[in-house]
């Protein structure tokens, strides 16, 4: 109730921008925070087993938060309530995939990424909305982008092998294959959220290929320094790249895209 006061508050000096993100989240953390309680305290007492509870409680936490999202969405419209709600969204779903999965952790993977591919289909509707990126659907739609990246990267990663002490060549290979796939979406998007959240695993996985070089504290300066340099190189042109990439892409979704 008070982020909320608060939140009317700023709306009237038009003073949005940190304070409505802080107050955002203490709102629909708060309200998830106690729905959880609520949901524990009926669990508790009468959903029987405590797995089964657990899983509803979470369910129905995470909604509830959903909720609160859209109601804050419907009077404030911050940017980024619109990736807050649909992420309580997300997380409402894969708890319940957790919890009737439990021992199926390829499902799991599965799940994180058919969400995160759909969030990125809601954030590049919001992104077709506003090719120009002249209004706050652009920023809604940033906001979800960020969501969406990790949802997405984690999975193919980490099916490749990537958490692994050790990496077998061919999945290294493999997974730097996968991120130059993942540079064509993010300059054929115009966004960078999924190039960030892919750094880390790549990183990994040329350390593993150049692990026979040296140490390994030479193999990962080298990898870094490889990466570090296309990233800057890829910054430094990255309209000139993304034109050329552009004429590779089908005209439906060339229509859809920001113009160069």
């Amino acid at each position: 109730a008070a982020s909320w006061g608060l939140a009317e508050y700023f709306t009237r000096q038009r003073r949005m921008a940190l304070p409505s993100i802080v107050l955002l989240l203490t709102f629909v953390s708060s309200v998830t925070i106690g729905a959880a309680i609520l949901g524990g305290v009926v669990a508790g007492s009468d959903m029987g087993p405590s797995e089964w509870g657990l899983g509803a409680v979470t369910c129905f936490a995470t909604l509830a938060g959903a909720a609160a999202a859209y109601g804050h969405w419907r009077r404030f419209r911050v940017p980024i309530t619109v990736a807050v709600g649909t992420l309580a969204a997300a997380a409402s779903i894969l708890s319940a995939a957790a919890w009737a999965f439990p021992s199926q952790p390829d499902l799991h993977g599965a799940i994180f990424l058919g969400t995160g591919l759909g969030i990125f289909a809601v954030a590049m509707w919001w992104d077709s909305k506003d090719r120009l990126r002249l209004t706050g659907r652009s920023d809604a739609a940033f906001w979800l982008h960020l969501t969406a990246a990790p949802l997405i990267v984690h999975p193919i990663f980490a099916g490749l092998g990537l958490l692994t002490a050790s990496v077998p060549p061919v999945n290294a290979l493999v997974a730097v294959g996968c991120y130059l796939v993942l540079a064509d979406v993010a300059l054929t998007v115009d966004r960078r959220a999924i190039l960030v959240s892919s750094l880390v695993y790549v990183l990994w996985a040329m350390q593993s290929l150049l692990a026979g070089i040296g140490t390994l504290s030479t193999a990962f300066a080298i990898s870094a320094l490889a990466i570090g340099s296309c990233l800057l190189l890829l910054s430094a042109f990255w309209q000139h790249t993304r034109r050329g990439v552009l004429r590779w892409v089908p005209r439906g979704v060339r229509d859809r895209v920001p113009p160069t």
